[in-house]
């Protein structure tokens, strides 16, 4: 897993979508892929929260969308999962700066072969 540094704009982003309610959460939830409906299931919440929470979790480039899928109606809905494991923020400077451990694609791989 890589380790990358980000600050000023970076931080900002990641910081605003953080401090939403809800979000830490849907990351959490979204350590294997899941649709909008599902997360929203999953943590009790409602179904328009839980898009604007992706969406800004997205725009901060925690979340990604990984494809899509059928839904139990038979409609496309897109399917997400997060894109880190850990983030460090540290508040000593006058802008607070913020490391990040990615996902990789094997350790999705893995886990994706694991829960089946």
């Amino acid at each position: 897993m890589s380790r990358s540094k980000r600050t000023d704009s970076d931080s900002t982003g990641v910081l605003l979508a953080l401090g939403n309610k809800y979000s830490a959460e849907i990351l959490c939830a979204a350590e294997t892929p899941k649709s909008a409906q599902a997360l929203s299931e999953d943590i009790e919440i409602p179904i328009a929260t839980c898009y604007r929470r992706i969406e800004e979790l997205v725009d901060a480039g925690l979340l990604t969308c990984e494809g899509r899928q059928l839904s139990e109606e038979g409609r496309r809905t897109n399917i997400y999962r997060r894109t880190v494991d850990e983030l460090e923020v540290d508040f000593s400077d006058d802008t607070p700066q913020f490391s990040r451990k990615r996902r990789t694609e094997a350790k999705n791989q893995l886990q994706d072969q694991l829960g089946e």
